[in-house]
């Protein structure tokens, strides 16, 4: 290899570097979001068993939050809870999620999760 050569190879790595930095940086975030999702999934899931057990709804939006963690602060949950038994309980979070990545101009999404249930009391 020559000096040229290898002179090239260095101004070729400099020049597709960033964009490998960012399709890495996006693969990241795509996965924090999915992530989130899968987080958003769970804590309805939790709502809805909450409701389904207890006519109380504040009780099914409290067991969404703590099932969110930190980010249950932040979120909008609405819960539907039919009187009757064998109807169903309706859990639904909406959670506003801002990419952190500043390469992507800080782009704001709204993630959203429903679960149901049957009452069973």
């Amino acid at each position: 290899m020559t000096v040229d050569q290898r002179g090239s190879a260095v101004i070729e790595f400099a020049l597709v570097l960033p964009l490998v930095l960012a399709l890495m940086l996006g693969l990241v975030e795509v996965a924090v979001i999915a992530r989130s999702e899968m987080q958003l999934i769970h804590a309805a899931r939790e709502g809805a068993r909450e409701a389904a057990v207890s006519p109380d709804a504040a009780r099914a939006v409290a067991a969404a939050r703590t099932a969110l963690g930190p980010a249950g602060d932040r979120a909008r949950i609405s819960v539907s809870r039919p009187a009757e038994v064998g109807e169903t309980a309706t859990v639904s979070i909406r959670l506003p999620y801002r990419v952190a990545a500043p390469l992507f101009g800080g782009v704001s999404l709204e993630l959203h999760a429903t679960a149901a249930m049957r009452v069973e009391r």
